[in-house]
Order: structure tokens, then sequence, then C-alpha cells
């Protein structure tokens, strides 16, 4: 297996570092990085695999701090293109889930109501309006973009270089890249008009896979904490021995095994779908992201001050948890999600109901 090595003299790579299509030594492999947290190559499974596998190999990449677009390869980009009948395009593919783009039909179809290009002859598309913070846009084979046309929700795909980029990272330096479109024009061959019901299967996606990064990354903060406390020692013996450092640790396991536990439990009504879907995805990054606020706290206050230098590796994972947490929808969003149907459909009834 060839691959493209990535050697820092810190253990953090810079954001310019991501900057290259050479990720990917070929389909099927990310890179090999060398550093303290990521010294091996997580390979891309298989299209054909199950999603349990997938969100395994998404949690390794989270554990790892994989800097390559693997969760939304193989959890997001993939699935969609091939729901949509689409041809999947080799290397790394991200997405966009952008409502608020301007959608019409580049070839109008005659009609006695509604504003030119809002019926088509065909599938062709002019599109625009801006995509904001797309996860590694400018490493990308192919962005998947959702979108909302006059006739209902499409997926198209276009490439970075038929945009204006305008560079962008999270808290982790992860790029996070503007893609900015003007009357740019998708021949019909990139575009499908999709159900809603596939629309909302994107957004579980993304959520999950980021879910499932959150769990890896999570598990990255106990490995380093709990080496951290072992090996340093306090009044002549090792942190680890204190009561209220072993209660802490208790809890920050705790938190992560939640998450991951969360995590699992999705994949097989993901595969499913309906209400069930919505419910397993909602609780999963609910979860997911209360706990990364909890796990990034009790990790930096067992660290002391050198787990928030750039010299710990511990940044590499909490930084991660603290944009994560919040990307493809915070607890706030999916919390709502989670509660409204049980709210219509067995609380208020209930309070409403005269018995």
């Amino acid at each position: 297996m060839t691959t493209r090595t990535i050697d820092t003299s810190t253990p953090t790579i810079p954001a310019d570092a991501y900057d290259t299509t050479a990720f990917y030594a070929d389909a099927d492999t990310i890179a090999t990085v060398t550093n303290t947290t990521a010294p091996d190559a997580v390979a891309l499974p298989s299209p054909d695999v199950s999603t349990a596998k997938l969100l395994a190999a998404a949690q390794e990449a989270g554990h790892r701090a994989v800097p390559a677009p693997l969760a939304e390869t193989a959890l997001v980009a993939r699935p969609l293109l091939r729901r949509a009948a689409l041809p999947v395009p080799d290397g790394p593919l991200s997405y966009a889930i952008a409502p608020e783009l301007t959608v019409r039909y580049a070839h109008p179809a005659a009609s006695p109501v509604g504003s030119a290009g809002c019926l088509g002859d065909d599938n062709t598309l002019l599109v625009t309006g801006a995509l904001r913070r797309v996860p590694w846009a400018r490493t990308a084979t192919a962005v998947i973009v959702l979108a909302t046309a006059p006739s209902g929700p499409v997926l198209f795909t276009l490439t970075p270089d038929q945009a204006v980029l305008t560079p962008g990272t999270n808290l982790a330096e992860e790029p996070r890249d503007d893609l900015h479109l003007a009357a740019l024009e998708i021949p019909a061959a990139q575009a499908r008009r999709i159900s809603p019901e596939l629309l909302d299967e994107a957004r579980l996606r993304a959520a999950l896979a980021r879910s499932a990064l959150i769990a890896g990354a999570a598990e990255r903060c106990v490995d380093l904490t709990v080496a951290h406390t072992t090996a340093r020692t306090q009044f002549g013996r090792p942190l680890s021995r204190f009561q209220a450092v072993k209660q802490e640790e208790a809890r920050l396991i705790e938190e992560a095994a939640l998450v991951r536990a969360a995590v699992q439990a999705a994949a097989a009504p993901l595969d499913s779908g309906g209400a069930a879907a919505h419910f397993a995805v909602a609780a999963a990054k609910t979860q997911a992201s209360a706990s990364a606020t909890e796990i990034t706290r009790i990790a930096h206050q067992l660290h002391g001050a050198i787990g928030i230098t750039r010299l710990s590796p511990l940044h590499l994972a909490t930084t991660r948890l603290w944009s994560w947490r919040d990307e493809d929808g915070d607890e706030t969003y999916w919390a709502h999600r989670l509660a409204r149907p049980l709210t219509t459909t067995t609380l208020w009834p209930t309070l409403t109901t005269t018995p």
C-alpha cells in the first residue's frame, strides 16, 4: 500500500498541510500521518459494508485525529450518491445541506404558473448562493450538495474548482471552507430530483457521522487522561490513587461509554429508516454533543496546565470535540427533534385528554 506521509515536528498538523488531494493514495486509502496521535492509516471501508462497520471506521478516525474526511465520505456522500443513482467519484468526498441556495432549472419548460425556471425540460440546474463551512472542501474530489429547487429537493455534485473557495477552519484547524456559486450550471447528468425523505436522511447521516467521530475522540481523551494520571505523581503517589481523581476518571469513562453506546444503537435504525432512525440518531447526536462538553472539562481538569498546550496531544482530541459538538446540529437542535415526536404523539394527548 502506498501512502502519503505527513510528518510534523510537533503533535499538531497545520491547516495548510490539508490543502492537497494527495491525502488519498488511491480511492480506498487515507494517508498515513506521523504524529503522536495518528501513527497509522485508517482504511476507507468498502461502500458495501454495513453501517455498523462504517461507524466503527469513523470512530477510529476520530480516535486518531486522522486529517481526512473519512466519515464524510463513507457515511454521508457515498450512500447518498448511490441512493440518488449518481456516479460515485473516487477519492475524498464532502457534502453540504444548503436549503438557502437559489436553484432554478437552466432549460425552462413552458408553464402557465410560476416564474421562469420553476420547471425544466431536464434536470440541468442553475445555482446561485454560498455553501458555508463545507467540511474538507479544498481537498474533496467532489462536494455533494442537497438543496431545494422550485419542484422540490435536489441533489447534485460539483467540484471545488467550479466555485470561488474562501478557506476557513474550525477550532481544530480542520478545513471548513465557503464555496461561492454564481449562476453555476450543473449538468443534468450530475443532478437528481430526490424525495424529502432522502433529504432528511442526509441530515441524519451527517449527524450520526459527526457523533461517531465524537465517540472516537472521547475514547482518546480517556486513554490520554488515564495514562497521565497513572504516570504523574503528587505527594509521593500517582494522581490516579487520589479518590477525587478516581471519581472524575469514572465520570469521564462513563460519558465516553454513553456516546459509544448511543452511536452503536443508531446503526440498525438508520438502515431501516422511518421514525426509528429519527429517534436513534437524534438521541445519539444529543448525547454526543452533551457529553463532549463534560468529557473535555474532565480531561483538561485532570491534565492540569500541561493539557492546554499545543505540545500536549490532548488538544487534538478536545478541540475536535468542541468543534464537532456544534456541527451538523448541536445538542439543543437534536434534543428538540428528539422530543417533538414524543410530545405530539404521547405527552400532549395524555395531558389534554379527559379520562
